[in-house]
């Protein structure tokens, strides 16, 4: 492609807001590949990309020098983070079924606590509910927890502590136990 139609395609682009001229997308497509990402979720991999840049462009901040080499490594992050979140997810898949596996006291009195603990953290505050899912249902760690939600572990604690004896108290009122 000659030099001249290069320039006039990245000048339509940015006319029309896009940061990313097509040469730069198609190596942000091959890197997100490369990187293992699925073909179906590459399209999104790319826009992730541009909206990246996009936003460092409105905060102020200076372009990138190298916008290509940029949105390469930008790619290449999101591929990381795409196989984290994969493996993540297989992790708790694996946890799940494990949990619909293992025996359970059966029948009505299981249906009831579960209703009656159901209940009991949808009146729980959002941050209480939030640290018991991810404690006891994801079995996140208290570190986990804290270095994921940018808390300090006292505070899981705390929201856990207050959180359960909120939910027992409940259990006890509702005489469920």
């Amino acid at each position: 492609m000659s030099v001249l139609r290069r320039m006039a395609r990245r000048a339509q682009g940015e006319a029309q807001g896009d940061p990313l001229d097509a040469a730069q997308e198609r190596r942000v497509r091959a890197v997100l590949a490369l990187g293992g990402v699925p073909q179906a979720d590459l399209m999104d991999g790319v826009q992730q990309v541009r909206l990246r840049l996009l936003e460092r462009l409105a905060r102020g901040d200076e372009a990138p020098r190298d916008v290509s080499a940029w949105a390469a490594v930008v790619a290449s992050n999101l591929a990381m983070d795409w196989h984290r979140a994969k493996r993540r997810q297989d992790r708790l898949g694996e946890r799940l079924a494990a949990l619909r596996q293992s025996e359970h006291p059966s029948g009505e009195d299981t249906s009831l606590l579960s209703l009656a603990v159901a209940q009991g953290l949808d009146k729980l505050p959002d941050a209480q509910r939030q640290v018991v899912v991810l404690r006891f249902y994801a079995d996140l760690p208290v570190r986990g927890i804290a270095a994921e939600l940018g808390i300090p572990e006292g505070t899981v604690k705390s929201r856990l502590h207050m959180a359960v004896r909120a939910l027992r108290a409940r259990l006890h009122e509702d005489e469920v136990v």
